[in-house]
């Protein structure tokens, strides 16, 4: 038993004493608890009896008097506890409540997190030993001793709360520790926008080199879709009637049905390179970013934009994103901050569109014919 129990002794002091195993430095440790404080030797003896009674009974319910767990779970192995945490994460990506993405990267910051606990002086054996300090010291290790940014110690901090929240939820803490960590001030994002002059550049140099990159890089600047969703756009999803393409909310970071603008000349580049010649069920970009039954990775985008950056000798801060940043600065100084905003779909859609779902969802006119610089 990890415990022994609670005994009344007299003599030159009176004390109830027992012996508990401490986790921490695992091994058994005598606790006392002196009565000479209590007048009168039936008093003590009276005393005694009830805290005995009540010592065995929150030893009996799995307490610990070394620890401060506030239940029985608490005590839980945090070894065992975290390789359950594993189990939920491959499962939420099974079922789709998480995409791959974040899983894995939530592997790889718990993965991190076990090799700091095993190299601790101090081992952490239990889900109650996990506390402030110790979780702001690993911050402090991967800011550090990891160089790693500002940045990315706040994205390892978001982890922790996760992981916190699902240990609460669970019974493993009694709170999350991670809210009285401060979030770190960060840099700027290192990306700055194409001037009208480089996006003129674009066009001409891939007007002759790959057309059919210069309509990946044409859906970035004027449809604002991110690089992970323009990999699953099928041209299914594309209406040339109505201008306008369907981002689903599988796809979507916002886990919310999108309807996007479809730019006249975007349209017209499409034609030119029989895109609408392939079956509908095919993946836009594909291969060479051209319409394909096999969807390809949304690396393509960032690989095949860091290829050209070379040869056009443009800085590093001058990413495939950028051309998302650009094209919202120029419709929004084109047609209006609304306009712009609704096109990216940064915010609440209007109270006409809050009725509307998935392919009757409505889009502003205005994008269809915008003239941009690309």
């Amino acid at each position: 038993m990890p415990y022994s129990l609670p005994k009344y002794h007299t003599g030159k002091n009176c004390y109830v004493d027992f012996v508990c195993f401490d986790p921490v430095e695992q091994k058994m440790r005598r606790k006392k608890y002196f009565l000479d404080r209590i007048k009168g030797k039936t008093a003590r003896q009276r005393y005694a009896s009830e805290l005995i009674a009540r010592l065995t009974e929150k030893l009996r319910n799995g307490w610990n008097v070394w620890c401060q767990a506030e239940t029985s779970r608490e005590m839980t192995s945090l070894a065992d506890a975290l390789a359950l945490y594993e189990v939920y994460l491959g499962r939420a990506e099974k079922t789709g409540s998480m995409k791959p993405k974040t899983v894995y990267g939530y592997i790889s910051y718990l993965n991190i997190f076990r090799e700091w606990l095993e190299h601790l002086a101090c081992k952490v054996a239990y889900c109650y030993q996990l506390n402030t300090p110790l979780l702001s010291d690993f911050l402090d290790y991967v800011l550090i001793d990891r160089e790693a940014s500002a940045r990315t110690r706040n994205n390892y901090r978001i982890w922790l709360s996760t992981l916190m929240v699902w240990m609460v939820e669970k019974g493993y803490a009694s709170a999350n520790h991670t809210e009285k960590i401060k979030v770190m001030r960060e840099d700027e994002t290192q990306r700055e926008e194409l001037s009208t002059a480089q996006l003129k550049q674009l066009k001409t140099h891939l007007m002759e080199e790959d057309k059919h990159f210069l309509l990946a890089c044409m859906w970035e600047y004027y449809t604002f879709i991110r690089p992970k969703e323009l990999s699953f756009v099928r041209l299914a999803d594309i209406s040339i009637k109505e201008q306008k393409v369907f981002v689903p909310a599988s796809v979507s970071k916002n886990r919310k049905d999108g309807m996007v603008a479809l730019n006249a000349d975007i349209i017209r580049l499409m034609i030119d390179l029989d895109v609408f010649r392939h079956p509908s069920t095919h993946f836009l970009f594909g291969a060479g970013f051209k319409p394909s039954a096999k969807r390809a990775d949304s690396r393509i985008f960032r690989d095949r934009w860091v290829k050209l950056r070379k040869k056009l000798k443009w800085k590093d801060t001058c990413q495939f994103y950028s051309l998302k940043n650009s094209g919202i600065r120029d419709l929004a100084n084109s047609e209006g901050i609304v306009v712009a905003r609704d096109q990216a779909r940064h915010a609440d859609i209007t109270t006409t569109n809050k009725y509307l779902k998935g392919k009757d969802l409505t889009v502003h006119e205005e994008v269809k014919t915008f003239k941009g610089h690309l």
